[in-house]
């Protein structure tokens, strides 16, 4: 587990931005954490999953994929700010983010 910093929280909404934009083809300066993932920039699954590799390896996470999947389904994730406020719960509480 790892304390958040303001560091870390710019880390992360910077990867995610920085991947959306280059994965769908956009600028970052069109992407806000209000922009709806599917709806308007035709994210799926899959970016979802990549994305979590990237901060396995960044963090060092040790995290099953099954996990944060049980997290998904609890806490769906619809929006770029609402994915970041996830990652980072994913990067504070690994495993444990199911006891919140």
């Amino acid at each position: 587990m790892a304390q958040i910093t303001d560091k870390m929280r710019e880390e992360v909404k910077e990867v995610i931005l920085e991947f959306f934009a280059e994965e769908c083809e956009m600028e970052i300066d069109e992407i806000s954490e209000n922009s709806n993932i599917i709806g308007d920039l035709d994210g799926d699954s899959l970016m979802f999953l990549e994305l979590i590799e990237i901060f396995k390896k960044k963090y060092s996470l040790n995290i099953e994929l099954k996990t944060i999947g049980k997290y998904a389904v609890k806490n769906p994730v619809k929006t770029i700010g609402e994915l970041i406020k996830m990652q980072l719960l994913i990067i504070e509480h690994e495993n444990s983010i199911l006891d919140l």
